[in-house]
């Protein structure tokens, strides 16, 4: 049985994928310059997702206003557990949130169909305090995913879930150290 809270991703030795929705203008500035620039907003929080499902939830496999593209961004582990490393549960009280440079949020995980799992996928929210270390620092790729999605999102949609499953990205478990395991798992 899958563990009710436990980090999910894409990730390497050195790397870790999270994935964001953008409108096509934010989206194609970031592709050609290889990173973050304007019209990306670095004055508000922006929310990173280790899980491509949950993402698809959210963005309605692209298709939602403002959400049309996906792109993958591969950002450094030491950026991520630092990322990890300052945040607050968003359970917590509204001054220890006021005061956070990081938000973590745990919501339930998603099928290809779009329903709720029995278990968790983690939400990150980089503050503004953070986001320009997020975008200049941490961020080493990123990766254009909207045709894959789109395919992925037929295929959904014609009732082949199990064919658009091999378009997604591979997610195994993160081991993230113990200590901070545990500081961001919410209490029952």
């Amino acid at each position: 049985m899958t563990p009710l809270y436990q980090i999910r991703a894409d990730h390497d030795a050195h790397t870790v994928v999270v994935y964001q929705a953008y409108p096509s203008a934010v989206a194609d500035a970031a592709l050609a310059a290889g990173r973050f620039v304007a019209p990306f907003s670095f004055g508000r929080m922006t929310w990173i997702k280790p899980s491509f499902l949950w993402l698809m939830h959210r963005s309605n496999w692209a298709r939602k206003a403002g959400q049309e593209r996906i792109l993958g961004v591969r950002i450094t582990r030491e950026g991520w557990e630092d990322a990890l490393g300052r945040a607050t549960l968003t359970t917590a009280g509204p001054d220890a949130l006021a005061g956070a440079d990081v938000h973590v949020q745990w919501d339930p995980e998603r099928s290809a169909r779009g329903a709720a799992l029995n278990h968790y996928s983690v939400q990150v929210g980089i503050g503004r305090r953070v986001i320009r270390t997020f975008a200049e620092e941490w961020t080493v790729g990123l990766t254009d995913l909207t045709p894959q999605v789109r395919k992925a999102a037929d295929l959904v949609q014609r009732g082949r879930a199990a064919e658009a499953r091999r378009l997604l990205p591979p997610e195994r478990v993160y081991p993230l150290p113990a200590e901070l395991g545990a500081r961001l798992t919410p209490r029952a």
